[in-house]
């Protein structure tokens, strides 16, 4: 027993960076529609609007498969790896079938929103297979499995730059195999993890009893004003950057080189809000994460006046960061104020009401595009965070980090 034991905090020091990756290779499949949305639109004969049905379907589809997951407590009755390495499968499998030449627009939907709804099966699940190994320090933990998230969901737009002189299939083939290559690492290294409290029966009560505790009710809310924001932000940077380029017809971009880092670098925030919230506190870093990206709704306009191309580009990087900086630990005070043994099924449930709201985000923000020129409809961004922030500066017991 004295000898295996040196080889079990080996492979303990590990789990962590594998979950990272997996969940990398597996998030990439959200935006891989995304990365190719100008190739959609031109082979299938799509109007422009497509991008926002299109991300709208897979956050449908996450919504139900969330919802059913949480009901059937999917993630606390059976081994959480199994569940991640399973979705990973059918998520790239109906990823890969949008390279058939025959769509409509009502087929890619339909593989959009399958797509998501196996994402239920990837992103929660990953969060809550690492709350099963870090009880403690589980902020920093978090940061950086959502950091992995963020730049997974930005990764379609880095191969679509790279992948210029090859068919536009060639990136959700990628996408695909990655998301296999990650189910199959978190299968094969992560074994159930320590604290892990299984549940032996299906609890249909859960969906609302988790909501009871009065911290867990403020974390959540303050999670559902963060998600307003948050992917409605990641549809439109292209949007955004293309608009730029129309009223300064001298400027021109490298629009998915620029997407990416506008997203991606949101990880590197992910990770270090983590840090932060261990000297300063979980509650508090996550409060003025949401307040900066609030700051940056509101002053959007004006900043795309501005006729400096670094000035412009530095701001969306900025608000890039700040816009995710809190999820980890909004997160993690969902997971600490959720009882043991409805861990999974918490975070399960209020990652299906938070990308409730993203729908009801991106849709209003598609309609406002259409209906207006004027960038000042970014300011509605702003009422997420707003709201967020209130509920979050509400005085009330909760357990922090």
């Amino acid at each position: 027993m004295k000898q295996s034991t040196p080889l079990i905090l080996k492979h303990f020091k590990l789990i962590l960076p594998v979950i990272v990756i997996s969940q990398f290779c597996c998030t990439c499949l959200w935006f891989a529609g995304n990365g190719v949305i100008n190739d959609l639109v031109l082979n299938f004969n799509l109007k422009v609007t497509a991008l926002g049905h299109l991300t709208s379907a897979v956050q449908f589809g996450f919504i139900i498969g969330t919802l059913l997951f949480a009901i059937l407590t999917i993630a606390d009755r059976f081994s959480p790896s199994k569940v991640f390495f399973i979705s990973a499968l059918f998520g790239s499998a109906f990823n890969l079938g949008i390279i058939w030449n025959g769509h409509t627009l009502i087929s890619l939907l339909a593989l959009r929103f399958l797509t998501g709804f196996f994402l239920a099966g990837i992103y929660p699940i990953g969060m809550k297979i690492a709350a099963d190994y870090y009880n403690k320090g589980l902020g920093k933990s978090l940061g950086f499995l959502v950091g992995a998230l963020v730049i997974g969901t930005a990764f379609p737009h880095l191969l679509k730059d790279f992948t210029t002189t090859y068919p536009w299939k060639s990136v959700l083939i990628t996408t695909s195999v990655l998301a296999i290559i990650g189910g199959l690492l978190m299968l094969l290294l992560v074994p159930d993890g320590p604290y892990r409290k299984p549940s032996q029966n299906t609890n249909l009560s859960a969906f609302f009893n988790v909501f009871q505790k009065r911290g867990f009710r403020a974390a959540a809310f303050g999670y559902f004003g963060h998600m307003w924001e948050l992917y409605t932000f990641w549809v439109f940077v292209p949007i955004i950057l293309k608009q730029y380029t129309i009223i300064n017809t001298d400027v021109t971009f490298n629009i998915p080189l620029l997407s990416f880092i506008i997203i991606g670098l949101g990880g590197l925030a992910c990770i270090l809000s983590g840090y932060i919230a261990q000297i300063i506190g979980t509650k508090k870093t996550a409060f003025i994460a949401l307040l900066l990206s609030c700051v940056c709704c509101l002053i959007s306009p004006l900043v795309f006046t501005t006729t400096s191309e670094t000035l412009f580009i530095g701001f969306l990087i900025f608000w890039g960061m700040a816009v995710v900086a809190d999820s980890p630990l909004l997160s993690t005070l969902v997971a600490q104020n959720a009882s043991s043994e409805l861990k999974g099924t918490a975070l399960t449930i209020v990652n299906c009401l938070g990308f409730t709201i993203t729908i009801i985000s991106i849709q209003v923000m598609t309609s406002l595009v259409e209906l207006s020129s004027s960038n000042s409809i970014y300011f509605i961004l702003a009422l997420g965070p707003i709201l967020g922030l209130i509920a979050l500066g509400r005085k009330h017991k909760t357990t922090v980090l």
